[in-house]
Formats: structure tokens, sequence, C-alpha cells
């Protein structure tokens, strides 16, 4: 008999970043000695009748708003089936941006793995098992951490020093777009420049210097296909978009509209394992390379069964606090900026499944309450 989903657990649980604040907009994550950020993520589980957990640590609370309007549907229902439920709960979710799919996604890929005793990107189809990791920063501070362009090279060769050979530079808030001149390799903005002329006037700099990619420059969020086409056209630094692009069929029109040179994906975000997946896919058919977002397990395997893929990306890094990663993960997985070997790789996780194991004792103990159990 087929495998069958008996209960789904969600529990949101929280754990603390010390030296991490905000900058005076209030939004991005910056060194600020003696401040603890408090983080919330969403423990998942996937059980069945096998006896066998499929489970991720991710997400955020929106996303499990729209889990919470499915999770249902799933109970009963054959786990190994993820292409049928992805297309469902897509339907189901069409009013949304479908963000709640990836954690349930990723835990029913876990689940596969797990049954079949083998690591995700064996299922997906192995291309690499090293990893080629670029360095990703906090933004800019005013703390004496990361607060000028002199300091951000300075961190970078630091970088460079311990085998990074690629480093992207999140800037300071605001549309102080002087300050951002001096950057090495690749330039996220992360929609904080204001206007197109702004956008500009930091690409032409970028042109001089030869950047890899110029990423979310401005205000229009990361999302229009005209004003990244215009901007593309007026520059020869290539532009990395579709980060903040929710769904296929948008992704897909974005690189018809020769909006952008690199794309983007997010199995957390992007529909899952099985979203991210098709992006890449589809890139690949377009003939161009897709950049995994953040840092994480499913972002790996993602990577290790890509061709057309180049970097992982190791974020939030700082020379002076932790990066965002919580502390869940029991064994030696890690995403901090020292987790890379000689060359500026990483591995993949052993195992089945993602192949990391889950201090679930820490999620229930700092658990803030908020447990749905679906069966």
């Amino acid at each position: 008999m087929a495998p069958e989903i008996t209960k789904i657990t969600s529990t949101e649980f929280t754990y603390e970043i010390p030296d991490v604040g905000t900058d005076h907009h209030g939004f991005n994550l910056v060194y600020e000695p003696g401040t603890v950020t408090e983080r919330k993520l969403f423990g998942l589980k996937v059980h069945t009748d096998e006896g066998i957990t499929g489970e991720y640590v991710g997400g955020n609370s929106p996303g499990a708003a729209q889990i919470h309007t499915f999770a249902d549907y799933l109970v009963g229902k054959n786990p190994l089936e993820r292409e049928k439920h992805w297309s469902e709960v897509k339907r189901a979710l069409r009013k949304y941006d479908r963000m709640g799919i990836g954690p349930v996604d990723i835990a029913l890929w876990d689940f596969a793995g797990k049954y079949y005793d083998a690591p995700i990107h064996e299922l997906l189809g192995t291309y690499r098992e090293r990893l080629s990791a670029y360095a990703s920063t906090y933004h800019g501070d005013t703390n004496d951490g990361l607060e000028t362009p002199e300091d951000f090279a300075d961190f970078a060769e630091e970088c460079h020093e311990m085998g990074y050979d690629a480093f992207k530079i999140h800037g300071w808030g605001g549309s102080d777009g002087a300050r951002d001149l001096d950057r090495e390799v690749a330039a996220d903005p992360a929609c904080e420049l204001e206007t197109l002329a702004d956008a500009l006037e930091l690409g032409r700099a970028l042109d001089e210097e030869g950047f890899y990619w110029y990423e979310d420059p401005y205000r229009d969020g990361g999302i229009s296909q005209h004003a990244h086409r215009k901007l593309r056209q007026q520059l020869d630094t290539p532009i990395l978009q579709t980060e903040h692009v929710r769904g296929l069929e948008p992704f897909t029109d974005f690189i018809d509209a020769e909006s952008t040179d690199f794309t983007r994906a997010d199995p957390e975000y992007d529909g899952g394992i099985t979203g991210a997946i098709k992006r890449a896919r589809i890139a690949e058919g377009h003939g161009l390379d897709v950049e995994f977002h953040a840092p994480g397990p499913a972002q790996r395997h993602c990577i290790a069964a890509a061709r057309n893929s180049n970097y992982y990306e190791l974020a939030l890094v700082h020379p002076d606090c932790p990066n965002t990663q919580p502390p869940v993960y029991e064994g030696d997985y890690s995403d901090m900026v020292d987790t890379i070997d000689d060359d500026g790789t990483v591995g993949l996780p052993d195992g089945p499944g993602l192949g990391v194991d889950y201090d679930w004792d820490f999620i229930e103990s700092n658990a803030t309450g908020s447990v749905h159990v679906y069966e």
C-alpha cells in the first residue's frame, strides 16, 4: 500500500541573535553591539503511517497562515505525490503569494529521501557535490562594524583569505548611494535606491569596476519587467532579478521580457524544492543561470542538482557578529562564515532526505505557544 499522511504539525518558536539590531529605518538587520534581535521561525513535521516523518524548519508567519488553509487537504494523501499536491495547493492559493507551499513541499521531499534512503539531490539528479560559496554581508551600519567602504573592503580581503572568491555587499539604508560606489564583486541595494536615476548612477559605477551582477536596485520592489528592462538596456553590468517575483508564470514572463540576465530561486519562497527546481529548469531552457537565494540545506540540494547555478549564498555575514542561522541543527551542519573549506566551497548534508537532524528539544522549549495540529 502507498504511504499516507496521518498528521501535520507546525510549531512557532523564537531564537536570539546577539549583537544584531535594525538600522534607522527599522527593517535592515545591522551589527549593533549589546542588542539582541529575536526572530520567529516554524518547525514543520509531516507524519505518515510508515513511521517516517518529513521535517523542515524555517518559513514565516504569512506562509504559516497559508499552510493553515490547506494542511487539512493533505491529511490522508500519499506524501510521494508531490507534483499533484503542488498543483492543487497552487490553485487553492491563487489569491495569495503561495509562500505557504514551500515549507510543506520541502518536508515532503525530506520524507521522500528518508523513504528511499537517499539524499534529496540524488532524487533530483546530482550534478555536483561541492558548492562554491560567496560571502553575503549584513547591511552597512554606523557602529564601527561595516561603517565605511573601507570596512567592506577590509572584510572582503578577510573573506578572500578564508577561501571565498566572491563577495556581495548589502549597503546602507536609504539612497546614500555615494557610499555604495566602492564595492566588491556583486551589489545588492535590496531595493533601497529611491529612483531610476539613483540606480543608473550606481550601476554605471559598477560598470567601471566590472561587477559580477547588480541585484534589486531600487524601489519598484524588484518586480517591474519594464523598469528592469530599461535599466538593463543602459548598463553593462548583468542584472540579477526575480527574488521578489512570486510564481512560476510571472518568473517566466520576466525572462521573456528580457528584464534580467541572472535569475533567482528560493525553495522556501518559490513553492518548495519542486517550485525552485522548476525555476532552474525554465532558466536553463532560456540559456540563463539561476542563483539560489539564502543558505540552508534545501538550497544546497537544489544547487547540487542545477547545472546552471554558480554560487551558494552564505548570508548574512559580518566580521563581528554571527549570521542569522537558527540554533536548530544537531551535528556539524553550519552556515556560519567559517564553514567553507580552503577552496571556498561547502559540501552537501549527509544522510537521507535533507540530511540534517533538527534539535526538536530546542524548538519545543522555545515555542511561542502557537502550535497547530492537522489530523
